[in-house]
């Protein structure tokens, strides 16, 4: 007589209790590094302001962390980006040096006054962190690939406190229009827990307040999808801009400390120029005013040219807050020419302007829900989503890959963003030779 085969629910089990554990770890490191961040940035960002002085530093700053990255930490300087390979083609475990160095890395740039964010340094000590337990659990590269997603998850949800947008960017951030599901259980788990620890510890999130969002009509879908291209638009520039700043600067002056102290010399003048710190730092007090007032067309500008000039030249930090930052104040001069209240637009901007540098729609919109409340929602799906559109195949992260190609231009599946200008180089030049060959031979 056989035996009845067991259901496949309770075959389950056995791999749930495996990612649970797993996932908790992760978690438990990833919320903890976090949270010891965060509060260096604290320090940091209150020691610089009070005082100002210390940005006359800020090049000696760069060039001493770039020469510290250069004779340590060759194998982790690509960041986010090594990451990212490491998930689509595992290759080598993740030196462990990745989240000391950036941790510190981070916390000098803001200390001296560069204009970085913090996302990128949660990120990768969470994926670092996870990482290690590869040897020890003896991980297969798809079982790898998972553990560095959810640490992905885990440092995304407890730098920002956003558990469940935090899950979905580490599944949403590795391909352009596909998101892997084979994660998803140790990265929600990851992503929740790994808030939760950093509460724990003591860690107080920036609290935004949207006062008033208008009731849907005709008119406020227009603003929003009219909004939504130009903030995708702006994530496309700012992308570009500063990986066109970051190649130009390593095909001119070779000895990464020099780029990084002509940098600091060019954000320390400007600075001095503008007579304010407005522009460097996180700028979380320039956000909330754009929640609460209406601000100067100017500002959204200003942040761009100086967290372009700090990443371009090599400071070390993240993108998100900064683009926080840009989208805001941007959403909130852009409230008047749309007819819109500008709390709703500076919302709105807060999320769509990186959803489109970082083609993850659905973790920003999740993220509005989660930051300024439900009622939001309807309005953040289409901002984040025509954004996305509208930022074409560019993106913070030269390692994603494209899954699926934005609907109005084709693009090789698998190829990773950084490669794709020279993949279309290459079929232009070869469709010229091409064509050029057909007119010899015609005549």
């Amino acid at each position: 007589m056989k035996t009845p085969a067991r259901p496949e629910q309770i075959k389950l089990l056995p791999h749930i209790a495996r990612w649970l554990v797993l996932a908790l770890i992760v978690a438990a490191f990833a919320g903890t590094a976090s949270a010891l961040f965060l509060f260096g940035l604290d320090w940091a960002t209150t020691w610089r302001e009070a005082h100002p002085w210390i940005i006359w530093l800020l090049p000696f700053a760069g060039f001493a962390v770039s020469w510290i990255y250069l004779q340590y930490g060759t194998r982790v300087e690509a960041g986010n980006n090594l990451l990212l390979d490491e998930i689509h083609d595992p290759k080598n475990v993740i030196p462990l040096r990745m989240a000391p160095l950036v941790l510190g890395s981070t916390i000098v740039s803001h200390l001296f006054g560069a204009s970085v964010g913090r996302e990128g340094t949660a990120v990768q000590m969470g994926g670092a962190l996870a990482d290690q337990l590869t040897h020890l659990f003896r991980m297969d590269n798809q079982q790898r690939r998972m553990l560095i997603m959810a640490g992905i998850s885990a440092g995304f949800a407890s730098v920002f406190g956003t558990p469940l947008a935090g899950a979905v960017f580490g599944l949403e951030v590795l391909a352009i229009g596909r998101m892997r599901y084979d994660a998803i259980l140790p990265c929600f788990v990851a992503a929740i827990v790994a808030d939760q620890v950093g509460l724990l510890l003591g860690v107080r999130h920036t609290h935004y307040a949207v006062s008033l969002i208008p009731a849907i009509t005709p008119a406020t879908l227009a603003a929003v999808l009219a909004a939504g291209a130009i903030f995708g638009l702006i994530g496309m520039l700012f992308a570009t801009c500063t990986h066109l700043l970051s190649d130009t600067m390593k095909a001119h002056i070779r000895y990464a400390p020099f780029r990084s102290f002509i940098g600091g010399i060019a954000v320390a003048a400007a600075v001095w120029a503008v007579g304010s710190q407005r522009y460097i730092g996180l700028g979380i007090p320039v956000i909330l005013e754009s929640f609460e007032t209406p601000l100067s067309p100017w500002d959204f500008i200003g942040k761009m040219g100086f967290t372009i000039a700090s990443l371009g030249t090599g400071f070390k930090g993240g993108e998100v807050t900064p683009l926080f930052y840009i989208g805001a104040t941007l959403g909130n001069s852009l409230a008047p020419l749309l007819h819109m209240p500008f709390p709703t637009l500076a919302a709105l901007g807060f999320v769509a302007v990186f959803a489109g540098a970082a083609n993850t729609p659905i973790a920003c919109t999740i993220m509005a829900i989660e930051l300024f409340g439900p009622a939001i929602g309807p309005y953040a799906g289409i901002a984040c989503v025509v954004s996305y559109l509208f930022s074409g195949h560019t993106g913070i992260y030269r390692a994603q890959r494209i899954g699926h190609a934005k609907p109005y231009r084709r693009a090789p599946e698998g190829i990773r963003l950084g490669e794709l200008a020279a993949h279309r180089k290459s079929l232009r030049e070869r469709k010229q030779a091409e064509q050029a060959s057909d007119e010899s031979d015609r005549r």
